[in-house]
């Protein structure tokens, strides 16, 4: 590793949200600790594949967001079995690993709590502790990521601990017309010896087609394709500052303060990065019918 680079160490998982897309069964159990079957058959709650995939990727540090309460409610699950039920998984082992691996989870994941809703960017907010003047992998909470070929979070931290010099780097990845209403896109120009990789002149939050094709260019894509956040990013520190001025000035959008204007503000001061992954799949369960979509592809 070059002296320049730096290491990702930490990571941040949000799933302080209400989950009201969900409702009422998420007056019975979190979003967030919905069971998803993977492709080794093994049902988990959906934020556990982050822990997996995080863990793997050399990342042990991680700061699980969550409402006031919900602490217990996690630590529990991953406690895992008693005695009496480990008993009753002896003759499957990878249950019984599997058990052991959760209890590996709980000793090293932290958490802070979002104690009001007042959006993404706030909940981001409440971490600036727990990143402690470093750069984290945020890791959007209700959706999960894994690559055809290679991990996606492997693929940002490479890439962030190699060329971000302390700036933001974004995964993205490209969207078509009708996904724009989910997604912040950017505009930028890709970097002649790593195409890959794109120094961002713009940020905006779920735009409108005509701005998009007005405004959100990135060279090499086809008419009406645009890059889109994957849902993973490596922040700099210095979003902490923006979000902190924020919130003291009541900048918001549509009611709540937004990590998106935040990332846009950021690279304004200090300039953006983003990667494009074009091997990585992301697997959104944050509605009824993406979940009924993706519980039944993130299992193949």
């Amino acid at each position: 590793m070059a002296a320049g680079d730096r290491v990702i160490r930490k990571a941040v998982v949000p799933m302080a949200g209400l989950g009201t897309r969900f409702f009422p069964a998420s007056q019975a159990c979190k979003k967030e600790l919905f069971p998803v079957v993977g492709p080794d058959g093994i049902p988990r709650a959906l934020f556990h594949y982050h822990l997996i995939a995080l863990a793997a990727a050399g990342i042990d540090d991680v700061c699980l967001i969550v409402q006031p309460g919900e602490e217990a409610l996690v630590r529990a699950y991953l406690a895992g079995p008693d005695k009496d039920y480990l008993k009753r998984l002896a003759e499957h082992p990878a249950l019984v690993h599997e058990a052991e691996a959760m209890r590996h989870f709980a000793e090293r994941v932290r958490f802070v709590e979002q104690k009001t809703q007042e959006g993404y960017g706030h909940a981001v907010f409440q971490t600036r502790t727990f990143a402690n003047g470093e750069s984290v992998l945020l890791c959007l909470g209700d959706h999960l990521f894994r690559g055809r070929k290679s991990s996606p979070y492997r693929a940002l931290i490479a890439s962030a601990a190699s060329v971000a010099e302390g700036r933001s780097v974004s995964a993205v990845n490209r969207i078509g017309a009708a996904e724009l209403k989910g997604y912040g896109t950017i505009a930028g120009a890709r970097r002649a010896g790593n195409p890959r990789l794109i120094d961002v002149s713009l940020i905006i939050e779920k735009p409108d087609v005509e701005t998009a094709r007005a405004k959100l260019v990135v060279d090499g894509l086809p008419a009406d394709t645009w890059l889109g956040w994957l849902g993973l990013h490596v922040l700099g520190p210095g979003i902490y500052d923006v979000l902190a001025q924020m919130i003291r000035d009541d900048v918001r959008d549509r009611g709540e303060f937004q990590l998106t204007r935040a990332q846009e503000l950021q690279r304004q001061r200090e300039g953006y990065l983003a990667i494009e992954l074009e091997d990585a799949q992301r697997f959104d369960f944050g509605t009824p019918d993406d979940f009924v979509t993706n519980i039944a592809a993130f299992r193949k």
